[in-house]
């Protein structure tokens, strides 16, 4: 467990990063802003910094003393922040270089938990010269196809059909030169949040579009956040310690998040991993932390004491 901190004065001054050059940058300067607003409202000397400029210079400039990283997708989830971070000697909140480059990269995460005898759905790694005739044999469908380095869903396809597939893997490609076709798991969607080496409660997603798309986690007032989840106190469990696993099985720190599927059988099976995910007042992680007791100028705090670890 992390050192529990009572005075705002402990940690200094605080640089909040968020923007960036990603896909993602207008949802980071939505969580970032969410995230310096509660951290200030706890005494905390916060500082918003748009990583999308001068990074090296605006860090530098402000004799800052850690960093709450809040950069979603690449610059922000993939080591690369992570790595000019531990290069200044500046603490930051949470996963170190390797585990942000692990769990950015689907296709590797998912490798790494079938290493470790982990469930997840099968895979197969696609490019535009796929035999999609094969790949639909192998996979069957549907199925559904991911730019392996992007998050939000961006890029992200559910094929139904062999005519849509080609066009499916074109648009993923767009985002990414590495892609992933995935077996459809037909069933019922959960996320887990992790903080400082626990699971929060679990959260159900319910959409009525084909999956958890960009549009159902931004735009659409159809989505359902089910936080209980419904699940009975032994399947919760079940998945909150398989979350846990995975984390740490990727060697992720201080927090984050797990994504789910479960089957008509009730088998649960990894998705994917998140290093920085969503933080505005609406996003999964702060909606499960309530349910935890912690609201969220309570939780931007205690995932700022994450980045006590690394002043050791």
């Amino acid at each position: 467990m992390t050192q529990r901190i009572e005075s705002a004065s402990e940690f200094g001054r605080v640089a909040v990063l968020m923007g960036g050059r990603s896909a993602e940058r207008e949802i980071s300067l939505i969580s970032g802003k969410a995230v310096l607003a509660g951290l200030q409202s706890k005494g905390i000397d916060a500082y918003g910094i748009d990583a999308s400029f001068d990074i090296c210079h605006q860090l530098a400039s402000g004799q800052f003393d850690r960093a709450f990283v809040v950069l979603h997708g690449r610059g922000g989830e993939d080591g690369e922040i992570q790595g000019f971070l531990q290069a200044i000697n500046m603490p930051y909140t949470g996963s170190g270089v390797t585990a942000s480059v692990l769990s950015m990269n689907k296709r590797i995460s998912k490798q790494n938990w079938q290493q470790q005898g982990l469930p997840t759905a099968r895979y197969e790694q696609v490019s535009q010269a796929t035999d999609t005739e094969q790949l639909i044999q192998q996979l069957g469908l549907p199925l559904i196809i991911k730019p392996v380095n992007e998050g939000s869903s961006i890029g992200m396809s559910k094929v139904n059909d062999a005519e849509t597939l080609q066009a499916a893997i074109a648009l993923a490609l767009k985002y990414d030169d590495d892609v992933i076709a995935e077996q459809w798991i037909q069933g019922e969607e959960y996320t887990v949040a992790i903080l400082d080496g626990e699971a929060l409660p679990g959260i159900r997603l319910k959409t009525p579009r084909e999956f958890y798309d960009f549009e159902a986690k931004y735009q659409s007032n159809s989505t359902e956040y089910l936080c209980p989840c419904g699940l009975d106190l032994e399947s919760e469990e079940q998945m909150q310690q398989l979350a846990i696993q995975a984390f740490e099985g990727l060697g992720m720190t201080g927090w984050g998040r797990i994504d789910f599927m479960r089957d008509g059988a009730g088998q649960f099976y990894l998705l994917e991993a998140n290093s920085v995910p969503g933080m505005t007042d609406h996003s999964l992680v702060p909606m499960a932390a309530k349910q935890a007791g912690l609201d969220f100028d309570a939780l931007v705090w205690r995932i700022l004491e994450t980045s006590i670890k690394e002043d050791s």
